[in-house]
């Protein structure tokens, strides 16, 4: 993880009441994409030094069923145009194991799997937890000193983005809006930020990253049509105002390193900002992320023909005030599957804050923290000693238990939560994607791509936390956890995790 966008060595309304949210969740549509789902997610088989094969042999049927198109014959079941002599389609041995939905791991396997766990560079502080994906418990625990309680780093965003994935749906998105209030001289054209935390400055175009990206919206575009619908109403001078009232302070936590602003680790959290707050000009974060957006859009209102007298002020949009035009964020699905690829600590702020929105009219760090641990008791999820002081795992106080965590990642991969499916699907895949691209070539490489964590990375820390499965077809959620690593040994330490999860994807622990 690198600059703003991942633990790297750093020191909307309610939808209703929890109840009748897990009564809906059912019915929410779930959406489909490249990235298959769990626990079909982790099935791959390695061929000639870690090509994976995905929906192959009866690893297929297995997904249609999934998904609920095995009716569906695909292309081979077209018949040929007349007169074309096609040869016989010919289905494919399969290449891997199919899933065992029903396998658990046993528990001396996984301890012989997890040896490099008692290596001597992860410090005197280390934990492990191995659970079944479907059940409860523990299969495998270990604990080298103290209590069954880390900080997690970067793990924390799986906790994050499962709640915001509750709380709002996978299907939600983040509104960036103009509005018109006053009339005459008092004319004023107001710029309402809506929480998009990929909001920028003008349209992105580029090649396909290797890294899953998304449509992202912008204030040139929201500008283009504002312009467009002030002419029509014969509106060619305003006042400009902008309005970030939607997330309220403080916007840099408390329990943050204090260096961690200014050295563009993250950022002030802002309702409405562009390019994750970064300065349009220099380098380094804006110190006032709301107005730098907005002066970023009056440049492009004036430009296509509306003439803003004075400069932009901060206000809050009246009740009841023209709505004159709006983008739209990418769906909240596709929001959380990037944060988990790259880590996103910013991304991650403002969902903690969109979790309190939703659950309590309230965009704080205070209200997200709340809401997040009642939608985890609302779905039968003990916080077990664990303390999260922010959605990102950037603070060396939050300190998680691998129970929790093993907890969640189960209610992702539950049949009866669908809409919490991009958790899973956005974790990265070892040795292809995300910040796992690089990583889990070392002792088991039959592991590669059979294993999707979240890594999480401080000075002196380092997690791990996702769901393998092994070549027998046994799916397994794990959690290592060590975070009193010596400054020497933290890349010792990171291979000797590496390793550990690895091996758990090339076992046979069933």
């Amino acid at each position: 993880m690198s600059g703003s966008k991942g633990g790297t060595k750093a020191g909307a309304r309610s939808t209703g009441s929890l109840a009748g949210r897990r009564r809906s969740e059912s019915a929410r549509p779930v959406r489909r994409r490249a990235l298959v789902v769990v626990p079909l997610v982790l099935l791959v088989a390695l061929a000639g030094g870690g090509v994976v094969a995905w929906r192959t042999g009866e690893l297929s049927d297995w997904w249609h069923d999934l998904r609920g198109d095995s009716g569906a014959g695909g292309p081979a079941a077209v018949a040929a145009p007349e007169g074309v002599d096609a040869p016989a389609v010919v289905r494919p041995p399969a290449v891997g194991r199919p899933v065992d939905r029903t396998g658990r791991p046993v528990a001396a396997k996984v301890r012989a799997a997890l040896a490099t766990m008692h290596a001597r560079a992860l410090g005197p502080h280390v934990l492990a937890a191995v659970g079944p994906l479907a059940g409860k418990g523990y299969t495998y625990r270990f604990a080298s000193s103290g209590r069954f309680l880390a900080t997690p780093a970067s793990t924390t965003k799986i906790v994050t983005t499962t709640a915001a994935l509750f709380a709002l749906g996978p299907d939600h998105t983040f509104r960036t809006r103009t509005v018109l209030a006053g009339a005459g001289r008092h004319r004023r054209l107001v710029l309402v930020g809506g929480g998009d935390p990929y909001l920028m400055p003008a349209p992105v175009h580029g090649a396909p990253q290797p890294t899953y990206d998304l449509h992202r919206a912008d204030v040139t575009t929201l500008a283009v049509r504002t312009a467009a619908a002030l002419r029509h109403q014969g509106v060619r001078r305003l006042r400009l105002g902008f309005d970030d009232s939607l997330f309220s302070g403080p916007a840099v936590n408390a329990r943050w390193e204090p260096d961690y602003v200014s050295t563009s680790v993250v950022a002030p959290t802002d309702a409405l900002w562009v390019d994750d707050g970064l300065s349009p000009v220099g380098y380094g974060r804006s110190a006032d992320p709301a107005l730098a957006a907005t002066q970023v859009f009056a440049k492009a209102l004036v430009k296509h023909g509306i003439t803003v007298v004075g400069r932009p002020t901060r206000t809050v949009a009246p009740d009841g005030a023209t709505e004159v035009a709006a983008v739209s964020s990418a769906p909240l699905a596709d929001i959380v599957q990037r944060i988990l690829q790259v880590s996103d600590n910013d991304g991650a702020e403002v969902l903690l804050r969109q979790v309190g929105v939703a659950e309590a009219g309230q965009g704080s760090i205070a209200a997200g923290r709340r809401a997040v641990r009642q939608i985890l008791a609302a779905n039968g999820i003990a916080m077990q000693g664990s303390v999260l002081y922010d959605g990102s795992g950037l603070s060396r106080h939050d300190l998680m238990s691998p129970g929790l965590l093993l907890d969640v990642l189960r209610l992702d991969a539950s049949k009866d939560h669908p809409g919490l499916r991009p958790v899973l699907e956005g974790l990265p895949v070892a040795g292809f994607n995300g910040s796992l691209a690089d990583r889990m070539d070392g002792s088991s490489p039959e592991g590669r791509g059979r294993v999707r964590a979240k890594t999480g990375t401080l000075t002196g820390v380092s997690s791990l936390a996702g769901i393998a499965v092994g070549r027998d077809g046994v799916p397994m959620v794990f959690v290592l956890m060590a975070d009193r690593i010596s400054e020497e040994k933290e890349l010792q330490a990171r291979n000797a995790e590496d390793d550990a999860a690895a091996a758990l994807g090339a076992c046979r622990c069933g």
